[in-house]
């Protein structure tokens, strides 16, 4: 089975005006731009590829302001809806970017999500644990999620109904504000990602579910978290 990827953070109700997404979208653009050069460009979304490759932006602070004033990026009462490319015509070669943000509405969670590439040379420089632990940074570092990861979908198929969020990745990342990561057994690394909270990599060569101690790894160390209590924190204030 040939597996696909997503990196995503998600956090709950946090109203921001656009000025203070702006920032956030600034910082976060930055940060991923030095994470491999299919990041370097981005262009705005559009009803075909011959207009939207007329619309390449420089993501900056300027920039967002001007975005997020737009009715067109505007979600609702309050928050911002945003999606980017990075240009690839070639299915799978390059990347695109969805983003809600400055949203108070519990329903749908603000959150922000990096589809990565399955296709091509891209593959094998992206799809590094290497790679998206930086990815993951600029993510946390930008956003302040309460949780998120890169995400394989064949194990979210493979566990669609007993697993849901916060989902089981090859990376995962926890706020620190829903506690402590508990021991995570080897090969399993866990590190801190400044103050904000913990990033997990569960394997250093890529995940895939074609491999069952990757699926056993995967299910051990989710039955690890949630019998730490760190799964419970999440579903606890979700439904709150």
């Amino acid at each position: 089975m040939q597996d696909t990827y997503y990196a995503g953070v998600y956090w709950s109700a946090r109203k921001e005006s656009a000025e203070e997404c702006a920032r956030r979208a600034e910082t976060f653009f930055r940060l991923l731009s030095h994470c491999d050069l299919i990041y370097a460009r981005w262009f705005e979304q559009a009803d075909s590829v011959k207009k939207a490759l007329q619309l390449q932006f420089e993501p900056t602070y300027d920039t967002f302001v001007r975005f997020f004033g737009k009715r067109t990026y505007k979600e609702g009462k309050d928050g911002f809806s945003f999606s980017a490319w990075t240009g690839h015509k070639e299915d799978g070669r390059g990347g695109m970017l969805m983003l809600r943000c400055g949203s108070a509405a519990r329903v749908v969670p603000n959150n922000c999500l990096l589809y990565l590439p399955d296709e091509g040379p891209e593959v094998e420089r992206v799809l590094t644990a290497q790679v998206l632990a930086q990815v993951m940074r600029a993510m946390v570092l930008a956003w302040e999620p309460d949780w998120g990861g890169v995400i394989s979908r064949g194990y979210q198929r493979l566990r669609e109904e007993p697993v849901g969020f916060p989902y089981t990745g090859w990376l995962m990342y926890f706020s620190r504000r829903w506690g402590e990561v508990p021991p995570l057994p080897a090969p399993v690394r866990v590190e801190p990602v400044e103050d904000k909270g913990t990033l997990i990599v569960l394997t250093p060569e890529r995940f895939t579910v074609d491999d069952p101690a990757h699926v056993a790894l995967a299910d051990q160390v989710r039955a690890l978290l949630d019998h730490a209590g760190l799964l419970k924190a999440f579903n606890a204030a979700a439904s709150m």
